[in-house]
């Protein structure tokens, strides 16, 4: 037997966390302090693939408690993990051998979210070769995400401009965010009036995970004066820059404000030579179709599409 699949334990943190930093394909989400905030909504069953003695991938992955293996239901993608060592035949024995160890483990099913190639040092889409034709996987939704190459950026659109000049002419100015605390009431009041919704992460969980990760999770805003109009939290992940929320209030929408904002992040990122800007996906939560007047907001900045898949398959057919 090539491989060895062994369970994630507390343990085999640091060992984990090592091989995040040092894989082709990983962003801080995939390290321990991050995954394991939510522990307790999500029962970890994430594995380890050793190949002769030595870590070869990563598998992060939870358990719904009903016979479904999830990779991974609590964070926007999951998927391998991968070294640039990674080979594809290799790829396709060791996804043999997870349905293998998968069907013994009592699971029937499996849903996998692949990283997207944004996040990728080296191409790494041996795993999406081996859900074709070792798993026979099936797409079971696709988003559609937002995305700016910082290297070479389309135009604003007239409407984007537009909005930046009158920001511009209202005297508006844009800092960092001292704390969650001080964007969070702007940002649930704007997705429970626009949207009915509440933000992913509640504000204790935000600042917990800055307080982890304060080089990688930063928030934007900017003001009038001392108030404050609209913000963005930002992860940082290697040379791509995603925006995790955007929200503005009223006066912020009027003004222009977050026209104004991204125009100024953009410029600022691509200064500091990160090559993509993500502005996330633009899925209706219902249904999943496409929500029109975010993404063409979005689009109106110069980003063009990218597909965050995700994929499933029964075992033991």
């Amino acid at each position: 037997m090539v491989f060895e699949l062994i369970r994630y334990s507390a343990d085999k943190a640091a060992e984990w966390d090592a091989f995040v930093r040092t894989a082709k394909n990983a962003t801080f989400l995939f390290e321990r302090a991050y995954m394991d905030y939510h522990a307790d909504r999500f029962h970890d069953c994430s594995l380890m693939a050793y190949r002769k003695g030595r870590l070869y991938a990563l598998l992060p992955a939870c358990d719904d408690g009903q016979g479904t293996w999830w990779s991974h239901r609590g964070l926007t993608y999951g998927g391998l993990i991968m070294s640039a060592q990674c080979r594809a035949a290799e790829v396709c024995e060791l996804f043999g051998m997870l349905n293998r160890w998968l069907a013994e483990n009592g699971f029937s099913k499996v849903v996998y979210k692949h990283v997207p190639w944004i996040y990728a040092l080296l191409p790494a889409e041996e795993d999406l070769f081996a859900l074709q034709n070792v798993c026979h996987a099936v797409v079971r939704s696709r988003d559609i995400a937002s995305v700016v190459d910082l290297r070479d950026r389309l135009p604003l659109s007239t409407l984007r401009r537009r909005g930046v000049k009158k920001a511009l002419a209202l005297g508006l100015q844009i800092r960092m965010v001292d704390a969650p605390a001080d964007f969070w009431p702007l940002l649930e009041e704007n997705l429970w009036s626009s949207f009915k919704a509440r933000p992913v992460h509640t504000l204790e969980e935000i600042s917990l995970l800055q307080r982890r990760f304060p080089e990688n999770i930063v928030i934007y805003g900017i003001y009038q004066g001392d108030v404050l109009l609209g913000g963005t939290v930002l992860y940082v992940c290697g040379r791509v820059v995603k925006t995790q929320y955007i929200s503005a209030c009223e006066e912020g929408k009027r003004t222009g404000a977050i026209d104004l904002l991204f125009c100024h992040l953009l410029d600022k990122f691509a200064e500091e030579k990160k090559t993509l800007f993500d502005f996330g996906t633009s899925n209706k939560v219902v249904d999943d179709a496409l929500n029109e007047p975010l993404i063409f907001q979005k689009e109106g900045f110069g980003a063009r599409a990218v597909c965050y898949d995700t994929y499933e398959w029964s075992l033991g057919e």
